[in-house]
């Protein structure tokens, strides 16, 4: 929904051109590194024997820490987050580019949150252990103990 919104928008009511035609190439190069994160973490699920289904997170068997999980929580949505940067970029003008960072709240609101919520009553204390170790989005977070 937001790539189409951000197509229309650009379409209808482009403000400023911000990317010049010649270098909109650049938006392919960012939509293709965008799914990097996302298919590791399939392959990483499928290993693991347990569910990628984002709507049913509660039905996990496993715990997933290790590979982009260890840099990353999200993996897929931060891979969908850098597919819109990408397309924004394509487009090249600022309204798809000031539309794309607002999938960030949304996302984390609709859809990261209750999955939290359901990988911490699965998993416990091992989650929130994962939670204060990596980041949501990207990055290890520093150790607190020397």
């Amino acid at each position: 929904m937001f790539a189409i919104a951000m197509w229309a928008l650009n379409r209808w009511h482009p403000l400023l051109t911000v990317i010049p035609g010649p270098w909109h190439w650049l938006g392919s190069y960012v939509m293709w590194s965008a799914a990097i994160a996302p298919v590791m973490a399939f392959f990483q699920f499928w290993r693991a024997h347990t569910t990628i289904n984002p709507h049913r997170p509660e039905s996990a068997t496993k715990l997933v820490t290790s590979g982009v999980y260890a840099w990353t929580r999200n993996p897929m949505y931060l891979g969908l987050s850098v597919l819109l940067l990408g397309w924004a970029i394509n487009l090249g003008t600022l309204t798809p580019l000031v539309l794309a960072p607002l999938f960030i709240p949304l996302i984390r609101y609709v859809q990261i949150r209750p999955e939290e919520h359901a990988l911490r009553a699965r998993f416990g204390e091992d989650y929130a252990r994962y939670c204060r170790r990596v980041n949501r989005w990207l990055g290890r977070r520093r150790s607190t103990t020397p």
